[in-house]
């Protein structure tokens, strides 16, 4: 089945007649000329599809990794803000680990959130690593329990190299 990624890809790269496109042309079409999102959507539509490989780039081009011609585009195709939604969806998900820690050492030190979120972005800083990990040392400072929280900041890490 084809995805709706596909379909948008299709649509833009049949629209316009070439089999490359820059990465500029490609979502500034996206956004300014045809409207469907925000520039910084297309920027995250076009950095998702590079991901999951429907694109591929070449210097300052893309081109499909799939026979784009091949794809019906449907009379009057408007993409659904669905992909943009999952993208927005992650990124809460990233944001509820960073919380839930947060709310555990809190619970379990008596602290403050302002001092404990305080003494997160030292660590953070200090030693250049992702707030959800700064947030598990400090944990480990205060000597609390922070196991339960492994897998979802694992999980989270290696979506976000991902993306």
């Amino acid at each position: 089945m084809v995805s709706e990624a596909e379909i948008i890809i299709a649509f833009l790269f049949k629209r316009s007649g070439k089999e490359e496109l820059s990465l500029s042309e490609f979502y500034l079409t996206l956004s300014m000329d045809l409207k469907w999102y925000t520039p910084k959507e297309a920027k995250d539509f076009v950095k998702q599809a590079l991901q999951d490989n429907l694109l591929t780039k070449k210097g300052e081009s893309v081109k499909t990794s799939f026979d784009y011609k091949k794809i019906v585009v449907p009379v009057g195709f408007l993409p659904t803000k669905k992909i943009v939604k999952e993208k927005e969806e992650k990124l809460e998900e990233s944001l509820d680990v960073i919380e839930k820690i947060i709310n555990h050492i809190v619970e379990k030190t008596g602290e403050s959130k302002q001092n404990i979120v305080k003494k997160i972005k030292e660590v953070e800083e200090e030693k250049n690593i992702v707030s959800e990990v700064a947030a598990l040392l400090v944990g480990k400072e205060y000597n609390i329990d922070v196991e339960d929280f492994f897998e979802e900041v694992e999980a989270r890490i290696f979506r976000e190299s991902r993306e």
